[in-house]
């Protein structure tokens, strides 16, 4: 998505981190269209694993996965806590949940991460690709300059990992092609995360889905996320099929990237 001739890469501008505020209202939204939203494709009972934010919990998660639950899914919390950081610090414990679920349900996980979430889920997908069916990332910071965010510094102060220390080849293998169809859903109204960082390279199956006017914290309560999440979802093991962009929130949608 870049080269070393390009401009380094930003964090978001203070105005866009200050209205980040608005995911309440997304939120809201979410609530309101709860009705609607239940009309989405159902699943087939396959489990999901959804992975919190940087200082995020279970909690924080809660609404998706009662929604995937009501749409006919497994729907499971990454039950580790408030996700304090560390790629590295958190690899073994994450590998042990998802071979845990996957045992216990007999079928191969599907893993929707938000922000920092996406990144551990990329990574696991990378590790143990016999186990996972698919991953969604939201507004997750894998490609390019990962240190382009406003949670940088928390994230090396929480964690003890310092971002310039992660090995190249795990950066590149994070920002590469994954062995599992693959969904990065973001916003370039992101007050936290420069969107650049989360697009993947579009491919037979991996896609890029941007959500209008979204906000970092609202992309796991957003209407239009939501309902992308489980479009995703529902397609059938070993199947990709490109995000059609219609529906109650087409016009939540922006066309695909031309390279």
């Amino acid at each position: 998505m870049s080269d070393s001739s390009s401009p380094p890469l930003q964090p978001p501008s203070l105005g866009l981190l200050l209205a980040e505020v608005r995911s309440v209202l997304e939120l809201n939204a979410s609530l309101v269209l709860a009705p609607l939203l239940l009309q989405a494709p159902h699943g087939d009972g396959h489990p999901v694993l959804v992975l919190p934010g940087l200082l995020a919990s279970d909690l924080s998660t809660m609404p998706m996965r009662k929604l995937l639950a009501r749409l006919g899914y497994q729907s499971i919390g990454w039950d580790l806590g408030r996700n304090l950081g560390g790629v590295y610090r958190m690899r073994q414990q994450l590998r042990q949940r998802l071979e845990q679920i996957h045992d216990s349900a007999g079928r191969k996980v599907s893993l929707v991460g938000w922000s920092l979430g996406g990144v551990y889920a990329r990574d696991l997908a990378l590790h143990r690709p016999q186990l996972v069916r698919s991953v969604i990332s939201l507004g997750s910071p894998f490609s390019g300059d990962i240190t382009a965010t406003n949670a940088s510094h928390v994230y090396e102060r929480l964690s003890g990992e310092r971002l310039e220390d992660i090995d190249l080849a795990d950066i590149k293998a994070l920002a590469g092609d994954l062995p599992v169809p693959t969904t990065s859903i973001y916003s370039r109204t992101d007050g936290i995360v420069n969107w650049r960082t989360s697009l993947l390279r579009p491919s037979a199956a991996a896609e890029n889905i941007e959500v209008n006017l979204a906000s970092h914290i609202g992309l796991v309560v957003n209407p239009a996320v939501l309902w992308a999440i489980a479009d995703r979802l529902a397609q059938p093991e070993g199947t990709f099929r490109p995000f059609e962009r219609h529906g109650p929130f087409a016009l939540a949608y922006a066309p695909p990237l031309t390279e």
